[in-house]
């Protein structure tokens, strides 16, 4: 057996070396390509096995794709320093880059106590009455619950998990060209013949047959020289490799997701409070503009401006309800919750924590752990053994087969009728090579060998193409963040500033020296400016979840928790004013506004 794997090994050297590869590297290749395969063998179908990421030696099965044309730097003038040489990817990373799930943690796969109820239905489960999609649960989340269900639940991440397993056993079919192929072949199991011949001109002019026959044909065949055999491997390899990084980024874009889904309920729920206190503001503002109104001292004209506000205040807690509803059911789709269930919010808007590290720093985080690059670099060996693979068909295939026929027959066939009856067997073995070389092909090998090298030059410059858009996403994402840092900090005063505003108005509206008109404009400030302030917490903390999926970090300072009383505390002087709901009528009953209605 060592006879024979050290004969493949030169059998394979041999016909790289047709392909015009270095032998140094084909060496390597021939050995260290099978213990690395043998090993991916034994890997378990889950992505938990997936191996650590290592400067894996390049590829001896894939042929060098025309370099890319290097610009050459202007040679530095007197007094400028000479310009840094940037390492290539393939130095840092390596020609064939490993999936490494040590630089993310990994999906979950339970639910959290007391999540149990929230798991997802099965995948084919289709409801088919409208009582199986009627709301009966109002269920509040907390993000952490959220990331939890979504990464136990979400059905994409599990199909992008599915895919890992079908690279997996793509790449076991064809390690499978190593081992030999067994075949049997029965071509009568059993056969029953019988039939009668008459012939004149014979000695024996009627004959005939019944007879019963077996046979079989053991056949082994054995690929001692299959030039395809490795560069297939080989792009086997590096798709299973492909499909584990593929499973990385789903994880990632997943994870932003479900957090961002929730910033927006958390702003939806936002939008709700605030046009609620909207409404109450403009109800009291308006009893208070009748009562002036009913005593002499105001004007029909401050009565409708108040009447007018409300109606903005409570479209304003229209939009909110409606762009509440739409986030929860948003929510819930991507945690795949069940049918008669809707998520909420369970923690308000609140800033999550800062930024920690430096612009710099991101952009070389997202170069190490952005399995993107990873995936181009990938492509570049899959184009290369694709490469390989096609130079291979014009090469020598040989192969060694063992041909073992049994059979087995009892009766008469094309004799007499007083003829005794016969029984015989036959044991055939037959050994030998078989050899098949494809002389001539119009040189079809040569023009699929071209085309995937000029894919594999294709793929290096997506491969710059990549690194500058990623590059410009962390650049977007940190200008981003500080941009809502400082928005957060300016409609925070304005928040401030707008409630003293509005208390100071109302003062001088009660006592006399200010108009309706005066305190309308302060509760339309204050309203939008508690809008534009929580809209600037629910960017920021977008932002800061986007620029940990671009880098891949995690180094955030947290904020303080607030500290809340258990007791809500009581308001001074102010009387609750209930939010009565407003009956839905009709569109078409809405009151017709006719040109003419403005006394104009």
């Amino acid at each position: 057996m060592r006879r024979i794997w050290f004969r493949l090994a030169w059998a394979d050297r041999f016909n790289l070396l047709r392909i015009r590869q270095p032998p140094t590297q084909v060496v390597r290749r021939s050995f260290l390509a099978r213990a690395a395969l043998a090993g991916i063998v034994l890997l378990p179908a889950t992505l938990q096995s997936t191996v650590q990421r290592s400067q894996a030696a390049p590829s001896a099965a894939s042929v060098p794709a025309a370099q890319a044309p290097s610009v050459q730097p202007a040679p530095p003038s007197s007094g400028d320093p000479a310009p840094e040489v940037l390492p290539l990817a393939t130095q840092v990373k390596g020609n064939r880059p490993k999936a490494n799930p040590g630089v993310l943690a990994p999906a979950q796969k339970q639910l959290l106590p007391g999540l149990e109820r929230l798991a997802a239905p099965p995948s084919l489960a289709l409801p088919t009455a409208p009582s199986q999609v009627r709301i009966q649960e109002l269920r509040p989340l907390s993000l952490v619950e959220v990331e939890n269900l979504a990464q136990v639940s979400n059905p994409n991440l599990q199909a992008v998990a599915l895919q890992v397993d079908e690279a997996q056993a793509s790449l076991r079919a064809q390690i499978a060209l190593w081992y030999p192929t067994l075949t049997l072949t029965a071509t009568s199991l059993p056969t029953y013949t019988t039939g009668q011949q008459y012939n004149s001109a014979s000695a024996t002019p009627d004959t005939i047959t019944n007879r019963w026959s077996m046979a079989s044909t053991l056949t082994a065949q054995w690929a001692l020289i299959n030039p395809q055999r490795v560069p297939q491997i080989a792009a086997a390899r590096d798709a299973f490799e492909k499909a584990k990084n593929q499973y990385l980024i789903g994880l990632r874009d997943l994870r932003l997701q479900a957090a961002q889904a929730y910033f927006d309920l958390q702003f939806a729920d936002e939008s709700v409070r605030i046009g609620q206190e909207s409404v109450r503001a403009s109800i009291v503002s308006l009893k208070d503009a009748r009562a002036r109104y009913q005593a002499g001292v105001a004007t029909k004209l401050e009565v409708l401006q108040a009447e007018t506000q409300l109606s903005r205040d409570q479209q304003l807690l229209t939009e909110g309800l409606a762009q509440q509803a739409v986030a929860r059911r948003t929510l819930a789709a991507l945690l795949d919750l069940p049918q008669n269930v809707t998520p909420t919010a369970k923690e308000p808007a609140r800033v999550l924590g800062s930024w920690i590290p430096s612009l710099q720093e991101s952009i070389i985080a997202s170069y190490v752990y952005r399995e993107e690059l990873d995936q181009a670099i990938l492509d570049i060996s899959i184009a290369n053994s694709q490469a390989n693979a096609a130079l291979g068909a014009i090469q020598p295939f040989l192969n060694i087969v063992n041909t073992l026929s049994a059979s087995r027959y009892s009766g008469q066939q094309q004799v007499t009728a007083d003829t005794a009856v016969s029984n015989g067997w036959a044991i055939d073995n037959a050994v030998g090579l078989s050899l098949s070389w494809r002389l001539f092909d119009g040189g079809a090998a040569s023009a699929q060998a071209r085309q995937q090298k000029l894919l594999a030059q294709e793929n290096r410059f997506r491969f710059a193409s990549r690194r500058d858009a990623i590059r410009q996403e962390v650049e977007e994402s940190f200008y981003t963040l500080l941009k809502n840092d400082r928005n957060i900090s300016t409609t925070s005063r304005e928040v401030v500033t707008s409630r003293e505003a509005l208390r100071l108005t109302r003062l001088r509206f009660q006592a006399g020296v200010t108009t309706q008109r005066e305190v309308v404009d302060s509760q339309r400030d204050l309203t939008q400016a508690e809008v534009r302030y929580a809209q600037a917490v629910t960017n920021y903390n977008k932002t800061l979840a986007q620029i940990r999926r671009r880098t891949g970090l995690d180094r955030i300072a947290l904020c303080k928790a607030p500290v809340l009383p258990a007791v809500k505390p009581v308001d001074g002087d102010t009387v609750p004013v209930p939010v009565e709901p407003t009956p839905l009528s009709p569109a078409c009953a809405a009151p017709s506004i006719g040109r003419g209605s403005a006394g104009l």
